[in-house]
């Protein structure tokens, strides 16, 4: 297998940076800008700590974050496993990466930047949904925001009905803890998942 080791091998491989791959990149907010972040309804937010990186999905009705500033963006924390991997290592070390999702639009946003954990009492009433608010919210600093080039998602169809999979032909939640860990009980998983989430949704 040939390997790349240095920078200078890599470029040689690579055409120069278009103009438009570096003038895109902005420390804050334009207003376009802003009106791409707040249509996202579904973000990756990736985190680094001591274990190593972490990636986690984000997703709420609405945008999925919340513009304070043109240099601010936050992240409430609603209900999940429990694991809080990204909150650990934000804690850690405040570097973070996002990458929101548009459905039916072919254009990704990034922001790279770094983050706090809160849990100032007014800011985790602010985000008050159907009688419920975040145990926390992630604020966020933008260092560089940006859109992404658009041919990943243009390739992959990923809006296209058409090449949308059948969630049967998958395997299911219950059997994947299965495999994981032997004598987990599969089928009340897979029963009671359903009802389980709708009820703790927030």
């Amino acid at each position: 297998m040939t390997i790349i080791r240095t920078i200078e091998d890599l470029r040689h491989i690579y055409a120069d940076v278009t103009e438009a791959s570096v003038a895109k990149v902005t420390g804050m907010l334009t207003p376009e800008y802003r009106s791409m972040i707040e249509t996202s309804p579904f973000m990756a937010l990736a985190t680094v700590g001591p274990e190593g990186l972490d990636c986690s999905p984000r997703g709420d009705t609405g945008s999925c974050v919340r513009v304070q500033d043109p240099k601010t963006l936050l992240l409430p924390d609603w209900r999940g496993n429990n694991r809080v991997d990204s909150l650990m290592n934000i804690i850690r070390d405040p570097r973070v990466a996002l990458m929101f999702l548009i459905p039916g639009s072919n254009t990704a946003m990034r922001v790279n930047g770094s983050a706090v954990v809160s849990v100032e009492p007014s800011l985790l009433e602010s985000f008050e949904t159907d009688g419920h608010h975040p145990r926390s919210v992630i604020v966020i600093t933008i260092g560089e925001i940006y859109f992404q080039c658009a041919r990943a998602i243009m390739r992959a169809q990923l809006w296209n009905p058409e090449k949308f999979v059948d969630p049967a032909t998958l395997p299911s939640a219950g059997t994947m803890l299965k495999a994981a860990k032997a004598g987990f009980d599969q089928a009340t998983y897979d029963r009671e998942w359903a009802g389980r989430a709708a009820a703790t949704m927030w």
